[in-house]
C-alpha cells in the first residue's frame, strides 16, 4: 500500500512558478513510476507527465513541455513537479499517482495509487 500526499499548490500570477511535491509512504518508492495528472475546471482529467522509478526517464504532455520538469528524490520518497512560465490554462487540481514497477504511461488506469490533489490557480 502506498499513500501519496501532494503539497505546494496555490495562487500565482501568469508567468510565475510553483513547485509541487508528492510525498509517498512505504519502503519501495523507487520501484514505482510516478505520474502527474490535472483536472481543470469544467474539463476532463488530463495527463501531465511521468517519471520512471529511477528518475532517469521522463515524459510530458505537449502543452507543458519546456515549462514543467519532473524530478524525484527516492531517499526522501518524494517526487517534484516544477512548473515555470505558468499560464491561466494551467489552472487545475493536480494529482500525483504511483504505478507498479515496469508499468508507466499516460493512461490513468495503470496507476494504482493517487493523492488527494492540490489546487493550482494561475491568474491572468
Amino acid at each position: 500500500q502506498v499513500q501519496l500526499v501532494e503539497s505546494g499548490g496555490g495562487l500565482v500570477q501568469a508567468g510565475g512558478s510553483l513547485r509541487l511535491s508528492c510525498a509517498a509512504s512505504g519502503r519501495t518508492f523507487s520501484s514505482y513510476a510516478m505520474g502527474w495528472f490535472r483536472h481543470p475546471p469544467g474539463k476532463e482529467r488530463e495527463f501531465v507527465g511521468y517519471i520512471s522509478g529511477s528518475g532517469s526517464s521522463t515524459y510530458y504532455t505537449d502543452s507543458v513541455k519546456g515549462r514543467f520538469t519532473l524530478s524525484r528524490d527516492n531517499a526522501k520518497n518524494t517526487v517534484y513537479l516544477q512548473m515555470n512560465s505558468l499560464k491561466p490554462e494551467d489552472t487545475a487540481v493536480y494529482y500525483c499517482a504511483a504505478a507498479a514497477a515496469g508499468v508507466w504511461g499516460t493512461n490513468p488506469n495503470i496507476y494504482n495509487y493517487w493523492g488527494q490533489g492540490t489546487q493550482v490557480t494561475v491568474s491572468s
